[in-house]
């Protein structure tokens, strides 16, 4: 086994950059295991260490690069290249599995196609505010290496009334060409107007319109739509995920595991937990973590 210096060794040079210290600590380690009969592991490190010292050129790029909506897309489609991953979202464990297994479909969707079976692509995300909806979306982006494409919806209906299902369909125009998280914040914006005494028609075009090009759409791209008031959606909407997933507020076990994250390297240990959850509740996970910074 590596001593804790030759440990420290890889470490140290792997974040300073120094891939030649990298590679004498890495083949050093190949020589020390083939010297005890550890064959297979000393090959398996020299492999490793000689791969790293390939030019960057012949190596393929770690991450994709966030293809940026241009014209008129840049105006209510937003690009990001989130880094959270699952672990970093507080959720209960029946919607964190969901979201893992989401993450194993996709990444076996071609398998999985093969065979005739289609990986789950459309998600919904229901709840309070401050629940973790859009820092989840983030983490599946993440977990996927994947942009994320960001688009509010009642900024776009009240921006472009009258335009809205074109401009709806540019983004879905979007979601078969460029693979990406495609997450449409606020849906319930498309039924809050509808039957309400300024409802011309529009909310309900517009909200036809999303429910035909979610339908059409059989792309690479995995589409989530968030709402805080999934009493008013129309059922239509309902049955077009293929995946619903309801958030609720924090409770006692999951305020603890907030406060404990956002305040590691605190001494916490005569934390009166019965006491500080009693009175975080009703918070949201957000407002939990908002009040640990303060």
């Amino acid at each position: 086994m590596a001593s804790a210096q030759q440990i420290i060794g890889l470490v140290k040079s792997h974040a300073e950059g120094d891939a030649d210290r990298f590679y004498d600590l890495a083949m050093q380690l190949s020589a020390a295991e083939e010297q005890k009969g550890h064959t297979r592991l000393a090959e398996q490190l020299r492999q490793w260490a000689e791969a790293g010292q390939k030019p960057p050129a012949k190596r393929a790029p770690a991450i994709t690069p966030i293809a940026t909506p241009r014209g008129d897309l840049a105006e209510f489609l937003a690009a990001s290249y989130p880094t959270e991953r699952l672990v970093d979202v507080i959720l209960p464990d029946r919607i964190e599995s969901e979201l893992a297994h989401l993450v194993v479909e996709t990444r076996m969707r071609e398998k999985l196609e093969a065979k005739g079976l289609k990986p789950r692509r459309r998600v919904l995300l229901s709840g309070p505010p401050g629940t973790g909806k859009t820092l989840s979306a983030s983490a599946l982006a993440g977990e996927l290496q994947y942009p994320l494409f960001s688009v509010m919806l009642h900024g776009l209906i009240t921006k472009f009334m009258g335009e809205t299902a074109q401009k709806l369909k540019m983004i879905f125009d979007a979601v078969k060409t460029t693979r990406g998280i495609y997450l449409f914040d606020e849906i319930d914006a498309l039924a809050a107007a509808r039957g309400g005494e300024n409802d011309v028609g529009e909310a309900r075009r517009v909200l036809n319109s999303f429910l035909q090009f979610l339908d059409e759409d059989t792309g690479p791209s995995i589409v989530i739509a968030t709402t805080n008031l999934p009493g008013i959606l129309d059922r239509a909407v309902l049955r077009r995920f293929d995946l619903v997933l309801p958030y609720v507020m924090p409770d006692g076990p999951a305020i603890r595991q907030a406060l404990e994250r956002r305040l590691i390297g605190f001494a916490l240990s005569r934390m009166g937990w019965k006491r500080v959850t009693d009175a975080a509740s009703g918070l949201s996970t957000a407002d939990v973590v908002a009040a640990a910074e303060d």
